[in-house]
């Protein structure tokens, strides 16, 4: 099939958007939004910019807060409890890394470790574990991020996402700065470490043959609202105009993208 991971059996959503309205000032970014995210799937959110794809990935971990409506993750409302709790729990992976300049590798994988009290053998321990886990050889670990290339600072950032083994994560077009044959490498190494953790995926992007090619289902987004939600064989099928529109603008060979990187 196109896309990652999905459950085999229907589960209680893992994030759930319950009629939720975004707006500064007089401007409405989001509209009525309601979504499901699954447990153990990459859900694309896709859509052009100023889509809201963003901002609904930003409610999820309250880097923003909703006008009105509900964010669930795990059943719970995200503003009840505690918030740095809440994204201690979410990894989350912007372009180009979102490192520290001033830390190394070592302890930008390591930092939320670090602030969760484990002991610094075991810290040690899970920076090697995750290095080797997305490719990045042991000797780079001292070098801090500037002196990395754009793939290798994205690669330790998933690493630093994953750092405290969190059963979620938001990812802002992650792979969007990269050069097209390194994008494509590491959209297919995404694909095999998610078929490893299996983790629940919320994933911005504008590109459909990145969405056809990770995604379990793709959130069409467009002007704040909700178009649709589809597989990726249904995307590439659908009567939706604005679906349509996306599959005629990437023209042809999309199909082509089946089974790429998946066993």
């Amino acid at each position: 099939m196109l896309g990652g991971h999905m459950p085999a059996e229907a589960t209680t959503p893992v994030i759930e958007f319950r009629d939720v309205f975004y707006r500064i000032e007089q401007i409405q970014i989001l509209s009525g939004l309601n979504l499901q995210v699954e447990q153990g799937e990459i859900l694309v959110l896709l859509g052009r910019s100023g889509s809201g794809k963003t901002t609904t990935l930003k409610l999820v971990n309250r880097l923003v807060t909703p006008t009105s409506g509900e964010i669930r993750v795990h059943g719970v409302p995200n503003d009840q409890g505690d918030i740095i709790r809440l994204r201690r729990r979410i990894g989350y992976v912007i372009q180009d890394g979102g490192l520290f300049p001033h830390f190394t590798v070592e302890r930008n994988v390591g930092l939320v470790p670090s602030i969760e009290g484990w002991p610094a053998a075991r810290i040690r321990a899970r920076v090697q574990e995750l290095l080797d886990l997305v490719g990045i050889p042991a000797e780079l670990a001292s070098r801090y991020p500037r002196q990395l290339s754009g793939g290798q600072r994205q690669r330790v950032g998933v690493a630093r996402a994953l750092a405290a083994d969190p059963g979620i994560l938001l990812m802002d077009e992650p792979f969007g700065a990269l050069d097209p044959l390194t994008r494509d490498e590491l959209q297919l190494e995404f694909l095999s470490l998610q078929q490893r953790l299996h983790k629940t995926v919320l994933f911005v992007t504008h590109d459909l043959r990145e969405a056809l090619r990770l995604g379990s289902r793709i959130a069409m987004m467009e002007t704040g609202k909700l178009v649709t939600v589809l597989s990726p064989e249904e995307f590439l099928r659908s009567a939706d105009p604005w679906a349509a529109a996306y599959v005629r603008a990437f023209g042809d060979g999309l199909t082509s993208l089946a089974n790429r990187g998946k066993s």
